[in-house]
């Protein structure tokens, strides 16, 4: 009686129901091992962006440029009204204060010399730019609405001031003419928007009439440039040798050229699109608007978008997430074209569909060819595309991601096909299980590769299979035992 009733259950375990049961149990055990090398990935991504900041340490980060911006004192008066002796009393003194002056126009050109560099296996974008431009300034004639009389105005410590965001950037000696005269530059004094960072002269000008203003300067930085544009009138035309950019800040280029070598944009914006008076008493800030979280940070986030930088569409950055997400402020971010990180994680995100076809191949020999796949063979061959996803992260750090993915997939399309020649006894299905895989490596590359119909391709060829598994198993005894379904 014990002995049938052994019998019984090993023919139950063995039907094709629970061998399904058993198949999909070892595939979400798979997803395990599978998340670990998920967080492999975003490990090294982590000691990429250690190694990128060692390598732009001494050369200068994101920048963004501001100015000319003329700074004048002002005397005005100031009325306080005070308690002395338990009595209000209205205190009338004299202050100082300063007062912001944007060019009317404003016209800048920069061309942007890039180049990678590395630090072992990691490499990263770093970039020499020379910046040149030419402003006109002029005093608004109702000078009175904004509470401000000439007289009060003191000319003989008026400032024009440049600012860069990273002034460790500042390469050879910055030039700033004004009426014609070459002025004599300081460090310091830079615009708020740079935090105080960049140079600045003494202007000879008593505001009378128009100042004509020509700078000229070298800045080093890395992964972005951006200005922040101010006054009536900004036109700013950057160009550069380099296939990848990617247009970032709140305006977009007017015009732009992008070719596999290199790349011109010229930006152009009014002073209404700003929404910033010629002058006041406070410099304008950077009016910040949210921009989107990416945990591979700025190049990685920008190259979530590598497919549309060609074109030079507008990327969400974060390296300089105040800079991309920024409303007043317009740049250009120097992207390498492929980003593996990026790449590896989204391939990794696919494993499951590598586990679930490959499992399914096997499936479908033992109900339809009645060949017995043992759990340890699941197992065995599910370790190997576990495994496919690590060898593509440590190659693709020395070779890039397609040769890796090549390099990989062939290793692993072939290891595999040659277990199933062992384990399906016989080498016909095993050429079979290898054509299986080609397909499925092929189709997720391709996936990796065209993201904007990476959800339509995924949804039909997951269609198809679910189709040609209803197919296959249409006649399919699924509660018959073991020794009726062999």
């Amino acid at each position: 009686m014990a002995g049938t009733l052994r019998d019984r259950i090993r023919r139950r375990a063995g039907s094709p129901a629970v061998r399904l049961l058993f198949a999909c149990f070892i595939g979400l055990a798979l997803l395990i091992p599978l998340m670990m090398v998920k967080g492999l990935v975003s490990d090294r991504q982590q000691q990429a962006q250690t190694a990128r900041e060692a390598i732009t340490a001494g050369w200068g980060g994101a920048q963004v440029l501001a100015g000319p911006v003329l700074v004048v004192p002002f005397r005005t008066t100031q009325v306080e009204n005070v308690t002395d002796n338990g009595k209000p009393v209205t205190r009338v003194s004299e202050v100082e204060k300063l007062v912001y002056i944007s060019p009317v126009d404003h016209q800048i050109r920069t061309m942007v010399t890039p180049e990678a560099r590395a630090k072992s296996i990691y490499r990263t974008v770093v970039f020499t730019a020379q910046v040149a431009g030419h402003a006109t300034f002029q005093l608004p004639d109702d000078l009175a609405h904004f509470s401000i009389t000439r007289e009060r105005l003191m000319w003989d410590r008026a400032e024009l001031r440049m600012g860069v965001s990273d002034a460790r950037g500042l390469i050879g000696t910055a030039k700033l003419v004004a009426g014609g005269k070459a002025l004599e530059v300081q460090p310091g004094h830079g615009p708020g928007s740079t935090s105080g960072q960049g140079y600045f002269a003494f202007a000879p000008w008593d505001g009378k009439g128009s100042l004509s203003v020509d700078y000229a300067f070298g800045v080093r930085g890395s992964q972005s440039l951006s200005l922040v544009p101010r006054g009536g009138a900004t036109r700013w035309t950057v160009t550069a040798p380099w296939p990848s950019p990617s247009f970032i800040g709140g305006f977009l280029p007017v015009s732009r050229s992008v070719t596999g070598t290199d790349f011109s944009a010229e930006w152009q914006v009014g002073k209404l699109a700003l929404g910033q008076p010629p002058l006041g008493m406070e410099e304008p800030g950077l009016a910040l608007v949210e921009a989107p979280q990416n945990r591979f940070g700025f190049a990685e986030a920008i190259q979530a978008a590598d497919v549309k930088s060609s074109s030079g569409d507008s990327a969400a950055g974060s390296a300089s997430e105040q800079i991309s997400g920024n409303s007043q402020t317009v740049g250009v971010a120097l992207i390498e074209p492929v980003n593996l990180y990026a790449k590896v994680d989204r391939s990794v995100k696919y494993g499951a569909l590598f586990i679930l076809f490959t499992f399914l191949t096997y499936f479908l020999f033992e109900v339809v060819a009645k060949v017995r796949v043992a759990s340890a063979e699941y197992l065995l061959v599910g370790a190997g595309l576990v495994l496919f996803f690590a060898m593509l992260l440590g190659f693709a750090e020395v070779i890039g991601f397609s040769w890796a993915y090549l390099v990989a997939g062939a290793a692993m399309i072939g290891l595999l096909t040659a277990y199933s020649a062992a384990v399906l006894d016989s080498w016909r299905r095993a050429r079979l299980v290898g054509a299986v895989l080609t397909a499925l490596f092929a189709g997720i590359y391709a996936l990796l590769s065209l993201e904007a119909w990476s959800l339509v391709i995924g949804s039909v060829v997951l269609f198809i299979a679910l189709a040609g598994t209803m197919y296959a198993t249409r006649r399919l005894d699924w509660g018959a035992s073991g020794d009726e379904s062999v």
